[in-house]
């Protein structure tokens, strides 16, 4: 068996995911680094159910991390700074032989520049990069002080973090690479989807705040569509726990969506989607990948719009856009995600446009593009997680 530093015997990899998605990636990690290390590693950290189906007992439940904007962060600083200084003792009591942080960035960065500050010893892997190319890149400078190495999910990530000088960064793959098959039609499907009426998407988003700020301006702009006598079967996919929030949002809209709720209820939706309408976000890289054009807005409240606008610096906050490397989808963002805007940009999506045409060749490709061949991306996290983790332990 291995034997620590410490002298302790066997490997001790703390994680920490504060979010359902980082829970999902940090479960899938864990799996392969036990295959990898057998009996012989120890997990301890921040996760959610996913983490806990593969071992791990959480310091605290992911669900007090629920915060949403600007005003939300505000309100419960004193409970955050607290559960930081919680995280970062127990990562010091634990003395663990690498420290993983997965996604949320305003959490998890703030517990690893304490834990080097206090032992420079540990190295740190990031799983999940920052946003450094779209807003504030001097962050992947900064970041050097304190990660050891960057777990990309989008393969232009690399290219960035050599551009803005920060540390190593190697892409892995997106975990929507893995589910492809369940996102791409079937051949009836795809009759489907070639049919009359089209079947249109309207997805405003899985977070309240994001639902509440779209319902209405995605409403109307619908209304108005279905005024202007255009046929189409709206399709609204959400998940369960937001449901009746959705079917009591989408009440007063003059055309009827049907709401399907879970994962494979969506995907099965995306499979026959003639186009959609979409907040922007991962659906975006999601509906790109099952072949789906679309329209993408989004909306926040007054005062985040006011930072956002003087801190992004990409060309594009579209995902997909950005892995294409050019802006096939329109995205209506603030002040241009109007109902009278989004009717105009429905019409030639749902139509044989240039538009709608240039989508689907561009999608045809991404797939290719975001292709990790043979190894799976938690097969290639681990890798590099197990490398850098034997670098700095002289092993």
């Amino acid at each position: 068996m291995p034997i620590r530093a410490s002298g302790r015997v066997g490997r001790t990899i703390f994680l920490i995911a504060t979010e359902e998605s980082g829970d999902r990636l940090g479960a899938a990690l864990m799996k392969v680094l036990r295959q990898r290390l057998g009996d012989a590693v120890r997990f301890e950290g921040v996760g959610g159910q996913s983490m806990a189906r593969e071992g791990l007992t959480s310091l605290f439940a992911i669900q007090e991390l629920s915060i949403i904007g600007f005003a939300g962060v505000v309100k419960q600083l004193p409970k955050v700074l607290r559960l930081i200084r919680e995280t970062v003792g127990a990562v010091m009591r634990a003395q663990p032989d690498i420290l993983v942080i997965i996604d949320s960035p305003d959490f998890t960065h703030r517990v690893a520049r304490r834990v080097r500050a206090r032992d420079p010893a540990i190295p740190i892997v990031d799983y999940v990069s920052p946003s450094v190319w779209a807003w504030r890149p001097g962050r992947a400078r900064a970041m050097r002080g304190y990660i050891d190495h960057v777990l990309a999910l989008l393969p232009f990530e690399p290219r960035e973090y050599s551009r803005l000088h920060g540390p190593p960064c190697s892409y892995v793959g997106h975990p929507l690479t893995e589910q492809i098959g369940t996102l791409r039609p079937s051949l009836e499907e795809q009759k489907r989807r070639d049919q009359a009426p089209p079947a249109l998407l309207v997805l405003p988003g899985s977070r309240r705040s994001e639902i509440r700020h779209h319902v209405k301006i995605f409403g109307e702009a619908l209304g108005r569509l279905q005024a202007e006598g255009v046929a189409f079967e709206l399709i609204l996919p959400t998940m369960p726990h937001l449901t009746e929030m959705v079917r009591e949002s989408v009440k007063d809209w003059s055309v009827t969506p049907r709401i399907v709720a879970g994962e494979p209820e969506k995907r099965a939706a995306f499979r026959i989607a003639h186009a959609a309408l979409a907040k922007s976000g991962t659906v975006t890289l999601e509906l790109a990948l099952a072949g789906v054009p679309m329209i993408t807005a989004y909306r926040v409240g007054a005062a985040e719009a006011w930072i956002l606008r003087r801190a992004i610096k990409a060309n594009s906050v579209i995902l997909a856009n950005l892995v294409l490397g050019e802006n096939v989808i329109p995205e209506f963002l603030q002040e241009d995600c109007t109902p009278e805007k989004l009717v105009g940009a429905l019409h030639e999506v749902l139509s044989d446009s240039p538009m709608r045409l240039r989508q689907v060749e561009a999608f045809a490709g991404i797939g290719d593009i975001m292709s990790t061949g043979n190894l799976s991306p938690s097969v290639r996290a681990a890798d590099i997680v197990l490398a850098t983790l034997r670098k700095s332990r002289g092993v």
